[in-house]
């Protein structure tokens, strides 16, 4: 998939143009002054997916061998991409939120237990001027219906 991420350039879908060139008498130098687009790959080319570590480079991750014995011949690559976020992990580990961050955030906390929602009970009872309406209409009409029932027969 590619993101183009120069909506705006020439020869893009947006700039009204629908992608038409200038004219077919372009030069050189008009060319090689014209902004090339930067195009963002999902995945980088060039990579090996079918690459797999040997059983080496796990015994060393798992702590059985000694970094030496692995950091040789086409391994080594693989131990210091290995060694390399190891650093980073343990760097990512020391790493402490600023005491005025963390007062922050406490004081944004609530200081009080949350309260238990109150059932449906013991909620105070809001009735809407809409909703009066509605409850009287409804009693007018099942009044004069009730009446029409007895009266008629």
């Amino acid at each position: 998939m590619f993101d183009e991420l120069n909506p705006g350039s020439p020869g893009s879908p947006r700039d009204g143009r629908d992608g038409q060139k200038d004219g077919p008498a372009r030069t050189r130098r008009d060319r090689d002054q014209e902004v090339r687009h930067v195009v963002e790959r999902e995945v980088p080319l060039g990579q090996n997916e079918d690459r797999v570590l040997t059983p080496a480079v796990h015994a060393w991750l798992d702590g059985e061998l000694p970094e030496a014995a692995v950091r040789k011949g086409n391994t080594a690559r693989d131990v210091e991409f290995w060694r390399n976020i190891s650093d980073q992990m343990d760097v990512a580990r020391r790493m402490r939120t600023p005491e005025h961050i963390e007062a922050q955030i406490m004081a944004a906390l609530p200081h009080h237990p949350p309260q238990v929602i109150t059932p449906w009970f013991q909620r105070e009872f809001v009735i809407t001027p809409f909703a009066a309406l509605a409850v009287t209409t409804a009693i007018v009409t099942l009044t004069v219906a009730a009446t029409v029932v007895i009266v008629l027969p």
